[in-house]
């Protein structure tokens, strides 16, 4: 079988150059990969595996020989440029938010809910989940086929690198000039963000949760099970890489936290790290670079029946993003779902 013409969009981004990382280290069958970016990115060099690839303009470029579109380029280009391309026959993994609740296109965790991806049809789009909801329903779905979820409470703990290489840049240069007692500029974050917490991710809506929060709700329940109730507090941290969430979660049926343990063990995706001893647990800093969603601090909550407390940490910038979209056209490929063009 001839292999699978790809581009990327947003190629020059902190996701779309993981993007090609995890292509080029998945041995994803490419006969060609073009980095794609706007106008004013023409002619910058990005990397792909032991290659460099030259960025091309996205509003030049014919999607007409591509198979397959990872898009990661932010909502407005994402609704303008998505149809597009899809109505080529070129398959659009979009990253944004743009189409994640529009009920023709599949928002799809491979681990999760892989044969969704099957519904590309509609529009020839996928949509990625918000990268705090991949990693939350990476865990939660071998325990609620076990015992059924009732209810989720979450607080999240999120890396500066959600809100893109400016907001890192901000964190850096915030901290280097604590410790010089420079000034600190706010750009990206309404507050400071070195050696603070915002509890403020996106936008605030009328009920006064963010932006964030619902997507969690309503993502949760578009993946997963829509019985399923969720509420969430989104909090951004001054960490790089790695979102991190402390999770409450509240059965039908009775499960104990060793059962879950040794479930969350054998479930694709995850890695436990889970020993009662001081270090004994998973850190955004180990996560960073990996592919796992791991897990620790599995106990029981005396408060409630039927009830768990978990501890989950994820590379947001991989398995929230990056890696979940090559893994969706890893589906598509193995499934026989998408052959290419060039066959």
């Amino acid at each position: 079988m001839s292999g699978y013409k790809v581009a990327i969009v947003g190629a020059t981004g902190n996701v779309g150059r993981e993007m090609l990382s995890i292509l080029a280290e998945r041995r994803f069958p490419a006969s060609e990969v073009v980095a794609l970016a706007s106008s004013r990115s023409i002619g910058r060099e990005v990397s792909f595996g032991d290659r460099t690839l030259k960025c091309k303009a996205l509003e030049n470029y014919d999607f007409t020989d591509t198979d397959i579109c990872l898009m990661s380029a932010g909502g407005s280009v994402s609704k303008e440029w998505s149809p597009k391309i899809g109505a080529k026959g070129c398959v659009v993994i979009d990253n944004s938010s743009a189409w994640r609740m529009d009920p023709d296109v599949p928002l799809v965790v491979p681990e999760v809910n892989a044969e969704a991806a099957r519904g590309f049809v509609a529009k020839y789009i996928i949509a990625n989940p918000n990268c705090s909801t991949a990693q939350l329903v990476v865990a939660l779905k071998p325990l609620h086929d076990r015992a059924t979820i009732k209810r989720v409470v979450v607080a999240t703990y999120q890396s500066v690198s959600g809100a893109g290489k400016d907001a890192m840049d901000e964190l850096f240069s915030q901290t280097r000039a604590v410790f010089t007692s420079n000034p600190i500029e706010n750009k990206t974050f309404p507050k400071r963000i070195a050696f603070n917490l915002i509890p403020q991710i996106d936008v605030f809506m009328d009920d006064g949760q963010t932006k964030e929060e619902w997507k969690m709700v309503a993502e949760t329940k578009k993946i997963l099970d829509p019985k399923i109730k969720l509420t969430a507090t989104c909090v951004r941290v001054p960490v790089f890489i790695s979102h991190s969430e402390a999770v409450n979660i509240e059965f039908e049926k009775p499960i104990t936290a060793d059962e879950a343990r040794d479930i969350l063990r054998e479930a694709p995706g995850c890695l436990v790290i889970d020993r009662r001893e001081p270090g004994g647990y998973i850190t955004p800093h180990e996560a960073a670079g990996e592919d796992a969603t791991y897990i620790s601090r599995i106990r029981e909550d005396p408060t409630v029946e039927n009830g768990l407390n978990l501890w989950c940490v994820s590379d947001n910038l991989r398995k929230g993003a990056a890696l979940n979209a090559v893994q969706i056209a890893e589906v598509l490929m193995n499934r026989g779902w998408l052959k290419p063009k060039a066959a």
